[in-house]
């Protein structure tokens, strides 16, 4: 029976759904973002026009696109927005978070684990029921954007458009379309995907091959979510609900996607120790996140900048 699983570590919290001893679905929610349901106030600081994309900005200088502008509130006046979709950090900095004009008074949203109805689970302690389920594999996938399946590869490229994919892979497109089609599905779940899609799978004439890639995307791609029919050049686009970065949105923020890595591997350890990782990775830890590391160690943490170390390859040594 899958369930939800929810992990509350240092800078972030991350969700897992768990199904067969593997990771089907991820969420990861950053701390400091605010999250999508919660209801702040807000001042009306550009009313848009006829009637779209006004701007509202909270009382820590937040900006929020509201796509239908509020009707009777003036500009500097203020008002009550709810959060639709949250802040990318890192990456598109001119990307708003998006938000909607209500009524209702300033609440926040529910935790993650209210709203996947998961249950959370001690962290750091032994085992590590994320990790034997695939979680560093899954972190690698956001990372490089490549998904193994059987036959062929994902190439996933986020964009400010939409997320593309690409399907590739030595079989003959008649056997790998259908099983890219099922692994791309299967991706985007597991990645947290939202938003415009594209998928580019191998290009198939056969109509009935084409109608077999629809229904398995159908088989594994949970609703609610559209999607157009798989045309005669391979490309289907899907559209899904999207509230937040994807984890391979996450990833585009190397340095700060670096650290909280490196800062989940560093709690299981113990005593006083040593965080090395590339400059731009220790620029991203504060010192809030090193007292509560130190605190789950039980000593103190030094910090070692090293810029012959690969983004990636941060580790914990002895102090």
């Amino acid at each position: 029976m899958a369930e939800w699983m929810i992990e509350i570590g240092i800078g972030e919290t991350r969700a897992v759904l768990v199904e067969g001893a593997r990771i089907v679905e991820a969420r990861i929610e950053l701390e400091g973002v605010v999250p999508a349901g919660t209801v702040i106030t807000a001042r009306l600081v550009n009313g848009g026009q006829a009637g779209r994309n006004a701007v509202a900005r909270d009382e820590a200088g937040q900006e929020y696109l509201l796509p239908q502008a509020p009707k009777g509130i003036s500009q500097g006046g203020a008002l009550s927005i709810e959060v639709t979709r949250a802040a990318f950090p890192g990456v598109e900095p001119w990307k708003r978070p998006m938000a909607r004009w209500t009524n209702s008074p300033a609440f926040p949203a529910p935790t993650l684990a209210e709203r996947l109805d998961g249950a959370t689970i001690a962290f750091p302690a032994p085992p590590d029921p994320l990790e034997q389920a695939g979680w560093s594999d899954l972190i690698e996938e956001a990372r490089s954007g490549m998904v193994a399946f059987a036959g062929g590869t994902l190439r996933i490229s986020p964009t400010p458009a939409m997320t593309l994919i690409d399907v590739d892979g030595a079989l003959a497109p008649e056997e790998l379309a259908p099983r890219g089609a099922s692994a791309a599905a299967s991706a985007i779940r597991r990645l947290a995907i939202g938003g415009s899609i594209g998928i580019d799978l191998p290009t198939v004439r056969n109509k009935a091959a084409r109608l077999a890639q629809d229904a398995a995307i159908d088989a594994v791609l949970p609703r609610p979510f559209e999607r157009t029919g798989v045309n005669g050049f391979g490309f289907v686009q899907i559209v899904r609900p999207r509230t937040g970065p994807s984890l391979v949105e996450l990833a585009q923020d190397r340095p700060g996607f670096e650290a909280r890595v490196l800062l989940r591997r560093a709690a299981r350890s113990t005593g006083t120790i040593r965080l090395a990782a590339h400059p731009a990775v220790i620029e991203r830890v504060t010192p809030e996140w090193l007292d509560r590391l130190a605190r789950q160690v039980g000593g103190t943490v030094a910090l070692r900048g090293d810029p012959a170390l690969a983004m990636s390859g941060g580790h914990v040594e002895p102090a």
